[in-house]
């Protein structure tokens, strides 16, 4: 698959304080890419360099074979085929989900308010939130909040979707309704989607290939499959990190005796 994202050779971090180092990937077109690591290994500052909100002390991102820190024209150009969902959802608690989603519709298109409102309408029923249209974020679960947040990520008909801990603070299965949705996206508009995350299940669902990165070496370990990853590697570090549902089911299966 052709690259949509090329990241060559990053060195970069916060103030003085170095993060990652000499990082060279690819995002291919079409795929499902999970990013892993326990935390403090720069999984999030990576998300911060593909979205153009840090700029990288050597090297370059290129997005489309065109480096994003070229002009202030590559860097807006790029951002515009590019959705976002945080954490929390980020939803402003002062509009409805339909006000919520019309919002980067308001600031990028010149579509008149009728059209606004079907657009915005169209992508809320994509995610399952048609009948709470005009509900406000603190009248809907957290789950609903997070599609509410993926359906507005999705308003500009993005390339790339990017997911910075999708499943944080859902229960179960919650968070499997949401892997399903964002799988259906990938393969039903063959949609880019590049996902921090640290759920195994939702590794093993939805990601096409995983990259691990680590601290100690300020950049990428391992990359794989998750079952190549879970199955084959002899880095420790990396059968810790996959194998941790074995290890929780063993202390599981000894309390039960």
């Amino acid at each position: 698959m052709e690259p949509v994202i090329k990241v060559e050779k990053l060195q970069g971090g916060w103030d003085e304080f170095l993060v990652l180092d000499d990082i060279n990937l690819e995002v291919r077109k079409g795929e499902v890419l999970a990013i892993v690591g326990k935390s403090g290994c720069g999984k999030s500052t990576l998300m911060h360099y593909f979205l153009g909100l840090l700029k990288p002390w050597k090297g370059r991102i290129l997005f489309k074979d065109s480096d994003i820190w070229s002009s202030p024209e590559a860097l807006q150009k790029a951002r515009r085929r590019w959705g976002v969902t945080f954490q929390s959802g980020a939803l402003l608690g002062n509009l409805t989900l339909l006000e919520n989603v019309m919002l980067p519709l308001k600031e990028y298109t010149d579509l008149s308010e009728r059209d606004l409102r079907i657009v915005a309408f169209s992508k809320l029923d994509t995610v399952g939130l048609a009948d709470f249209a005009n509900s406000k974020p603190l009248e809907v679960s957290g789950g609903m909040q997070k599609r509410a947040g993926l359906a507005r990520a999705m308003a500009l008909d993005p390339e790339i979707l990017f997911f910075d801990e999708p499943s944080a603070g859902l229960d179960p299965v919650t968070s499997a309704n949401l892997d399903e949705l964002i799988e259906t996206i990938n393969s039903s508009l063959g949609t880019t989607i590049v996902i921090v995350t640290h759920e195994l299940t939702s590794i093993f669902a939805i990601s096409d290939r995983v990259i691990m990165l680590d601290a100690d070496v300020h950049g990428i370990i391992v990359s794989g499959t998750a079952a190549e990853l879970r199955d084959s590697s002899s880095d420790e570090r990396v059968r810790a990190f996959f194998g941790r549902n074995l290890a929780a089911k063993k202390r599981s299966n000894r309390k039960c005796r």
